[in-house]
């Protein structure tokens, strides 16, 4: 749902679960991509309409990765829907996880 939702055809995402390929160093990415990834990934844990806490812990050791607080999932968790064709105000969103950085 999700992929679709951001126009990735379901062959695209086959291919990604068959090969999967590592991204690198966290540190390399940009801001925005961090953003992006942690959006995407609280986003997934919600689309069963079920987050269990094991989800929840495992989305704040991402976002730690990331260089956030752990307190942004929280904070991101409560506007992010979990339907993906529902989009939130990434604007704002960014700009409220701006703020768990870790150097903020």
């Amino acid at each position: 749902m999700i992929a679709k939702a951001n126009g990735i055809p379901k062959e695209e995402v086959d291919a990604m679960l068959k090969k999967p390929t590592p991204i690198g160093s966290l540190d390399t990415l940009t801001e925005d991509q961090k953003f992006e990834n942690l959006y995407h990934l609280i986003q997934l844990m919600k689309s069963d309409g079920q987050v269990f806490k094991s989800e929840i812990h495992f989305c704040e050791q991402v976002a730690e990765k990331l260089g956030y607080k752990k307190g942004v999932v929280a904070e991101l968790s409560s506007r992010i829907y979990s339907d993906p064709s529902i989009t939130a105000d990434r604007k704002l969103l960014m700009d409220r996880a701006h703020k768990f950085f870790k150097y903020s």
